[in-house]
């Protein structure tokens, strides 16, 4: 017998649904419409939740009165060079744990776990010192190899659930087919996982391009600092920006929106196939 939702549970769900959709997009809403208007009718009132006369002033002053060209393109470069680096190892390191025994696999893995429990900011310090002795604060490639070393651990985690839902006799087959363990890797288990690689290469994108703490300290011109630090640098001490913040923030926004929109599939299809071992 199917039980069938009776309407005050239904509207009950709905309603709550409908709050909690506004709840989230309005906050997004309400940024963009504070970009849209001019410095000026930003703060007025009544506040108007649809401004009258809509303006370009706010996005035309961050590329001619600032850098923040220079910024995007640095988030841009060192996302996609962290988050492609850090997916590579990481489906090497997973394919290793979900398919061979030895003694200080546990080990590996909780502290794959563990790392993820750790504030990053409390390593700053350190890290910071390490950075200098190597020469590499100030330095994209620096702040590439710091997000690399952070990716992997969650990422690795996460690939090794993919690998372990693929049954172990696909690869045999391709094995005695006549390919060598590389092989089978590449040309038969990849494919696979494709939608669990393109799911761990968003979630390292995002995160990269999102990250604050170790961009700050580790990026100090102009000409290497990152999204997020251009942000914060609408931030002083008596005066907040928020009309050219709200036009960064919807331009920050946009690059990781339209990656979930066109790889939104994969990554439902990577999350999900990855969840239960088969």
């Amino acid at each position: 017998m199917i039980n069938k939702e009776s309407v005050p549970g239904r509207v009950t769900r709905v309603t709550f649904l409908a709050l909690w959709l506004v709840v989230t997009v309005f906050p997004l809403y309400w940024i963009t419409i504070t970009s849209l208007k001019s410095p000026g009718d930003i703060f007025t009132f009544p506040i108007a939740y649809w401004p009258e006369h809509f303006s370009l002033e706010n996005y035309a002053g961050l590329f001619s009165n600032g850098q923040f060209g220079v910024y995007l393109t640095n988030s841009l470069i060192v996302a996609t060079v962290a988050g492609a680096v850090a997916t590579a190892i990481s489906m090497l390191s997973a394919y290793v744990l979900a398919r061979f025994e030895f003694r200080s696999k546990s080990a590996l893995l909780m502290a794959a776990l563990i790392t993820q429990m750790i504030p990053t900011f409390i390593a700053l310090g350190p890290l910071y010192l390490m950075m200098t002795e190597l020469k590499l604060v100030d330095n994209r490639l620096g702040l590439v190899l710091v997000y690399v070393g952070v990716c992997i651990p969650f990422c690795t985690v996460m690939l090794r659930g993919f690998f372990a839902n693929i049954p172990d006799a696909l690869e045999e087959a391709a094995m005695i087919d006549g390919l060598s363990r590389f092989g089978a890797l590449f040309r038969v288990l990849l494919p696979v996982m494709k939608p669990g690689i393109i799911a761990a290469f968003i979630f390292n994108f995002v995160n990269c391009w999102n990250e604050l703490f170790l961009s700050v300290t580790l990026m100090n011109s102009d000409d290497n600092k990152t999204i997020p630090t251009a942000l914060n640098g609408f931030i002083s001490s008596f005066n907040i920006d928020w009309g050219s913040m709200s036009a960064a923030a919807v331009l920050t926004i946009l690059p990781t929106m339209v990656l979930f929109a066109f790889a939104s599939r994969h990554i439902v299809q990577g999350l999900t196939s990855g969840a239960v071992k088969g």
